[in-house]
């Protein structure tokens, strides 16, 4: 339909539902509705037949409103594009332009044309495998129909005199009450007979057409009929209707806005009009042109333009062509040269050689121009797929005895052939394609095999290997525990391959997508060709293997993080993670890696720790999550007063610092490090430097903590008891620093600094400043009773350990706490002549105390560390001050 019918200027779906029922109606079974758009008053509907609807796709329908204001939809166009068989895109635009027969008007609607040119933007086409990145525009298609009212009217000439004109045309042809005329039931169809296009980009067109009603002659017929019992051709008569309608069309606006390159030049055409004007007629009349106050004259307003991608790649090669004239002549004239392409001009041209030969068939001015029954032949047009189709218009006319309106509907049939893909014959194809590129792809890309050598099963068999089918699984996995596995990969390839483990793609601006801890590493390293169990160094991150060539990925978990810790205890991280790796110009290999973790007792808080009866953290949590809990709430009965692994680690420390004593008073090998203060918490001062050993006897440690077993029995007994002391130590930092709240929590430790601003001058104080202070800070973790008792066993300790670490005599005490008169501000001096051994018994005393309050005060105190360098260190000194004046012993304590 050439223009719908409805008035309302809102997008009430009622209108379109009503025409989609009349219509539908009125359609053979099984037509689909492939395309619907709706705008105030523009409607669009496109109807597929049963085997037209399956082949068609990438549907996408756009709205273009330029009315008040340029954006409302009271006119403008609704447009479809839809690709046809995967291989033919048509464009379908329903417009109504800007009304009015002055040039203002005019002029608007080709404005409205230019913004439904520029603002009609398509989906992309989206097919498997085909995806366009750009959306596509009015001129991407291979066959695109401009239809509506276009609104051109008939000017430069009376309405009046066109109107009177038309008229004694009308009632001859139309006149129904017509005596001896046959009445055929429906409409009447003018059938055409064209013998030249109305081209766009020709200036000028001349129509040859035949007008009939009459019935075809009957080929059956064994004689042919008298040449002159055939009619006449109409616009040969200056009396028929025809020859009217040729006298107007070159007054229609249309044809010359397209002569002046103003607007559809750029190939559009239109179909011979054999049909009088479809604008403007009295309601509920055939005939009767707007007897209105108005008076308007008839024009072709409702128009069906069509253009093909030749049509508009012709258009585009005669602009260029013209403008390379246009350089041509430009340059010449600059040089001087006039009329460049006078060349071209060329009226008649003689070969001699060809002189008096028949001329070819067909050549143009030389052949009869005689009547051809087939001279309206499809026209090929190459898509933009590269397939051929065929376009052929049918008919072009209008319907007048249509009476409903002050239009007269116009219709235009067109007969399309086009290619088709076959979607199974497609699939089957791109499948071989596929399959035959994949094989020639691989033969020429690196190529490794991979073998997983399971550590989860190799208590079975230790050469027992699994596939990729499934996880490398570490099994069991504690705090600071290793485990490894090997995966042997072989180039089995034709051609060098270079891989590598890369990190796994995380999501931009995820908050959870953060790099997780270094739980997992991967290297690689190429064994000896002798089963000596001898291992090169490490090759690398990246590693080459020519064919036939293996090497072993190594892939260790190590559980060391903190932070990490607390998680896997807390259940909100788990060990599972894939490696990836990435073989160049090959394809990725995906390892899954995964491993159970064992809780702990490291990484908790004081308030769950109290909370573990005996027989250890793992125990107790299997236990709970046999019951379907895993947690420790806060609400279960308390077994111990502080947390029984502190009491262990204290024990164990002071036990062994006294077997240390005395191995080095027996053992000439053994010595105390007397000039290393910090010594054997300070990991600066240990003297057990084999990490690998060390690293084996904490994990023994720690086994022993989580299962409530003898920490000294954990210890090899053929290590020296200083070593042993020194993992002892580092151990028992490793629990106070994983522990959540700490022993002095943030808010104790804040009411600690209000009420002792100077606790970093614990040195300058006297003896019962200091006492006082002490009493001050007992109070405050009075108010935590679990954390009181957790640090005054710990302080009690460590004063301990620093006492037979720097032992005081009795003389040497005795000689320190004579107090000299007039003087507070030292708290022992001794007199004048006194032991010089005492005071360097003391120094050496004070120099451990303060650096076992240094070490501890950041394990012992939860404090949120300023970043200024100056203000840190001040809260440091602060944190060491609290532990240094428990750490201290009276002098007469010895």
């Amino acid at each position: 339909m050439a223009r719908d019918y409805m008035n309302r200027m809102s997008s009430d779906p009622a209108p379109m539902k009503k025409w989609k029922e009349a219509l539908e109606e009125a359609m053979p079974e099984g037509y689909d509705l492939v395309a619907a758009e709706q705008m105030s008053g523009l409607l669009l509907l496109a109807y597929a037949s049963p085997e037209v609807a399956p082949t068609v796709s990438n549907v996408s329908t756009v709205s273009v409103g330029t009315g008040l204001f340029g954006y409302l939809g009271n006119k403008g166009a609704v447009t479809t594009r839809m690709l046809l068989g995967e291989t033919t895109r048509m464009v379908f635009v329903n417009c109504h332009l800007a009304s009015g027969a002055e040039q203002t008007y005019l002029d608007r609607r080709l404005w409205d044309v230019g913004q439904i040119m520029t603002r009609t933007q398509f989906d992309p086409i989206n097919l498997a495998g085909e995806n366009d990145a750009e959306a596509e525009k009015i001129g991407d298609e291979d066959f695109a129909f401009w239809l509506g009212d276009l609104n051109f009217r008939v000017d430069g000439l009376p309405g009046n005199d066109i109107r009177r004109l038309l008229l004694l045309h009308t009632r001859g042809e139309y006149d129904l009450d017509k005596k001896g005329r046959k009445v055929i039931a429906g409409e009447e169809v003018l059938v055409v007979k064209s013998s030249k296009r109305v081209d766009s980009d020709d200036d000028t067109s001349t129509i040859d057409t035949t007008l009939s009603s009459e019935p075809s002659f009957d080929d059956s017929e064994s004689s042919l009929p008298d040449p002159d019992d055939f009619m006449p051709d109409p616009g040969e008569d200056p009396a028929s209707l025809q020859a009217t309608l040729d006298s107007l069309l070159p007054h229609d606006q249309l044809r010359r806005v397209i002569k002046e390159k103003k607007a559809f030049h750029d190939g559009w055409r239109e179909g011979p009009i054999t049909f009088l004007p479809s604008y403007k007629y009295d309601v509920g009349t055939v005939s009767l042109f707007d007897s209105s106050e108005k008076q308007r004259a008839p024009s072709w307003c409702d128009r069906i333009l069509y253009r093909t991608r030749k049509d508009r790649e012709e258009h585009e090669q005669k602009v260029k062509d013209a403008e390379e004239a246009k350089k041509k002549d430009e340059e010449m004239t600059a040089r001087g040269i006039d009329h460049a392409t006078d060349d071209d001009d060329v009226l008649f041209s003689y070969d001699p050689d060809a002189d008096g030969e028949e001329p070819p068939t067909g050549e143009a001015g030389l052949d009869y121009d005689e009547y051809e029954e087939d001279d309206n032949e499809p026209e090929e047009v190459v898509t933009k797929e590269g397939f051929t189709d065929r376009i052929q218009l049918d008919i072009y006319t209008s319907h007048q005895r249509i009476v409903s309106s002050d239009h007269k509907p116009i219709i235009s049939i067109f007969t399309l052939d086009y290619d088709a893909v076959v979607p199974d014959l497609k699939a089957k194809v791109h499948a071989e394609v596929a399959k035959e590129l994949d094989r020639a792809e691989n033969e020429g890309r690196p190529l490794i095999t991979l073998i997983l050598d399971n550590p989860a099963m190799q208590a079975k068999d230790e050469h027992e290997s699994i596939g990729l089918s499934e996880a490398v699984d570490f099994g069991d996995i504690g705090y600071r525990s290793r485990h490894t596995a090997s995966v042997t990969i072989a180039n089995t390839g034709r051609v060098p391959a270079k891989f590598a483990f890369v990190e796994k793609p995380t999501i931009e601006g995820d908050p959870d997508a953060s790099s997780p801890p270094a739980w997992l590493s991967s290297s690689f390293k190429r064994t000896s060709g002798e089963d000596n169990g001898e291992e090169s160094p490490d090759l690398g991150s990246e590693v080459t293997l020519e064919p036939g060539e293996t090497v072993s990925g190594v892939l260790e978990v190590y559980v060391s993080d903190m932070s990490h810790v607390r998680a896997l205890n807390d259940g909100r991280a788990s060990l599972e993670d894939i490696l990836v790796l990435r073989v160049e110009d090959g394809r990725d290999h995906f390892i899954p890696v995964r491993a159970s973790w064992l809780p702990t007792c490291f990484g908790r808080s004081i308030d769950e720790l109290i909370r573990i009866p005996d027989g250890g953290i793992r125990a107790f949590l299997k236990l709970r999550a046999e019951k379907g809990s895993s947690s420790i709430p806060y609400d279960l009965d308390v077994h111990c007063a502080a947390p029984k692994e502190l009491f262990k680690l204290t024990e164990a420390v002071e036990i062994m610092t006294a077997r240390a004593i005395a191995d080095a008073n027996m053992i000439e090998e053994h010595v105390v490090p007397a000039d290393k203060p910090g010594w054997p918490f300070d990991e600066t001062a240990w003297l057990f430097k084999d990490q690998e050993s060390r690293d084996s006897q904490i994990v023994a440690l720690i086994e022993a903590l989580d299962n409530d077993r003898p920490l000294i029995e954990a210890l090899p007994v053929e290590v020296p008891s200083l070593y042993r002391l020194e993992v002892l130590s580092e151990v028992l930092l490793l629990f106070l620093s994983g522990l959540t709240d700490g022993i002095i929590t943030a808010a104790l430790w804040a009411k600690i600094e209000l009420v002792i601003p100077n606790l970093g001058a614990a040195v300058a104080r006297s003896s019962s400043e200091l006492e006082d202070d002490k009493t001050s800070v007992l109070d405050i973790l009075a108010m935590a009773p679990n954390h009181n008792i957790a640090f005054v066993f710990l302080t009690a300790t460590l004063s301990k350990v620093v006492a037979e670490l720097a032992p005081i005599s009795r003389s040497e005490a005795e000689a320190l706490t004579v107090q000299k008169p007039n003087r507070r501000s030292l708290s022992f001096r001794r007199l004048t002549g006194g032991n010089a051994a005492a005071d360097a018994a003391l120094a050496r005393r004070r120099m451990r105390e303060r650096r076992v309050g240094e070490v501890f005060g950041k394990a012992v105190c939860r404090v949120g560390l300023p970043a200024r360098d100056k203000e840190r260190k001040a809260v440091e000194e602060k944190m060491r001050g609290v532990l240094e004046i428990f750490v201290r012993r009276p002098l007469e304590d010895g």
